[in-house]
């Protein structure tokens, strides 16, 4: 995101309006509560020498190269016919309002381009008068960028709940990535924050994209020549620690969306406490950012790492441990399986010790068809030792703590472990 101090020297070097200055400053503060900006998967190609390329990560994420990329995050407008307790842009909260043109977004992400500030657009809005009326208005913009501008970087933009199915056709033509936000992990907690709105109204248009992308790679397979849909597909997000649900039921969630809506990507947004309202946590109480962590340790187990819902959280374990992750978790809580020898288990079972991520457990599968490994080459392959060492055997070693506890094993390693959650540390950059 921009600081107000950045959006005055942009303003400056592009000449922009005192009125657009200040609209930026609203629109784009407006937008940090949405965390759902990352991308990946596009592949869309710029064509004809047009502006940009869509890349492989944005919004000061981090792309698999190391390369931090970013772009410019506003929303279309603050104001909204809503009034949902948790939201900024409410329409009963006192704060300053402000829209854009469809054609003053357009102007903005291309002068912003160009001065190589950014490298795509993240556009989400509140609702002017109904979803349709908004939709129009996002749909217009970024067909604007592709067939006036032919800019060919990073577009998301943000599905409107209720929308119709047309609007979400034509969004899907323009934009890279899609996302509806379902907001409140569940129904019951939807109705109680946010009573105008339909929990359907967010489930038909996530129905509607997922089939509407699996048509277009199937046509894409056939004629070459068909139009690039969502590349980068769907996303949504999820607001946590404003209601009581636990990690249990927000997972089962996340993990419905995966399965059943093909979701890219479920985001977890910590609460962050802006009203009074008794039905929300008091003033001063932000969610803690290390539970948002845990769910996207959690997250990534589920999506990359094989593991199965209830083996990270079930109704008797309903909350995540905040002092380790998931992973050593339940490791701690099966140690029958362990130790695992690492120079006959399987790329599953490897995967699946603590400290161990996915690219080290290929390096270990890889390396061990050419010698026997030992300690020194798995510290050359960067796992983390202190954790790892726990929980296996290889050449010239014995399993270190077979005699200890799992609770007095979980204590040990924290005593001896450095802490990976310093000031400013990103949830979303390395998890394992």
């Amino acid at each position: 995101m921009f600081s107000i101090f950045a959006v005055g020297t942009i303003a400056n070097t592009i000449r922009m309006s005192d009125r657009n200055v200040e609209k930026l400053s609203i629109l784009a503060d407006a937008a940090k509560y949405d965390v759902s900006c990352s991308s990946s998967g596009s592949d869309r190609k710029n064509a004809n020498k047009g502006l940009g390329n869509a890349s492989n990560g944005i919004c000061h994420a981090y792309t698999e190269d190391g390369r931090c990329v970013s772009l410019l995050k506003i929303l279309l407008t603050n104001h909204c016919i809503f009034d949902c307790a948790y939201c900024v842009s409410r329409k009963s909260n006192d704060v300053k309002r402000a829209a854009f043109t469809v054609q003053e977004v357009v102007d903005l992400t291309i002068n912003f381009y160009r001065r190589n500030y950014i490298e795509g657009l993240f556009l989400s809005s509140g609702i002017f008068k109904n979803a349709d009326f908004t939709m129009e208005r996002l749909v217009r913009i970024a067909k604007k960028l592709r067939l006036e501008e032919n800019f060919h970087g990073y577009i998301h933009l943000k599905a409107i709940p209720g929308a119709s199915d047309e609007l979400l056709k034509e969004a899907g033509l323009y934009a890279d990535r899609l996302s509806v936000n379902v907001e409140m992990p569940t129904e019951q907690s939807l109705k109680l924050l946010a009573p105008d709105k339909n929990r359907q109204d967010m489930l038909s248009p996530m129905k509607y994209l997922k089939n509407a992308i699996i048509e277009n790679r199937a046509d894409k397979k056939v004629f070459k020549t068909t139009p690039l849909f969502a590349p980068a597909g769907q996303s949504t997000q999820m607001v946590i620690g404003a209601t009581p649900e636990s990690d249990l039921q927000i997972l089962w969630m996340a993990n419905q969306f995966y399965e059943k809506m093909n979701l890219k990507r479920v985001y977890y947004s910590g609460y962050v406490p802006i009203s009074n309202d008794n039905r929300l946590p008091a003033i001063g109480t932000p969610v803690p950012m290390i539970r948002e962590n845990r769910l996207y340790q959690a997250d990534w187990l589920m999506r990359f790492y094989g593991f199965k819902l209830n083996e990270i959280v079930d109704p008797a374990n309903p909350l995540l441990d905040m002092d380790i992750d998931p992973k050593l978790s339940w490791a701690l809580r099966n140690m029958q399986l362990f130790p695992v020898d690492i120079n006959k288990a399987d790329l599953a079972l490897i995967m699946r010790i603590p400290g161990i991520g996915i690219p080290s457990a290929r390096k270990i599968v890889a390396a061990r068809k050419f010698s026997t490994l030992t300690l020194d080459h798995l510290k050359k392959f960067g796992i983390a030792l202190n954790k790892a060492k726990h929980f296996i055997t290889c050449k010239g070693t014995s399993w270190m703590q077979k005699e200890m506890h799992p609770l007095q094993l979980k204590q040990h390693i924290l005593q001896t472990s450095v802490s990976k959650y310093a000031p400013n540390f990103s949830p979303q950059l390395k998890l394992f």
